[in-house]
């Protein structure tokens, strides 16, 4: 990662903010430290703040699974 980073752009897309990183990185610290990592120095970080489809999709289907 730091290799690229120092070279070519690197792009992430994740259904969390941030904030909610910790439910997939639980070390507190590792999640600071590879947020830290991706935001610094950089130009741009773009939050569409949409809800993904794919997302939506799967939720719907286990309801519909559930509900059967």
């Amino acid at each position: 990662m730091t290799e690229r980073e120092e070279t070519n752009s690197v792009a992430i897309a994740s259904n969390e903010s941030f904030s909610g990183w910790t439910k997939t990185f639980t070390d507190p610290r590792l999640c600071a430290a590879i947020v830290d990592r991706l935001t610094f120095q950089r130009r741009a970080i773009t939050q569409t703040g949409t809800e993904s489809y794919r997302l939506a999709h799967t939720k719907a289907q286990a309801e519909r699974a559930e509900a059967s």
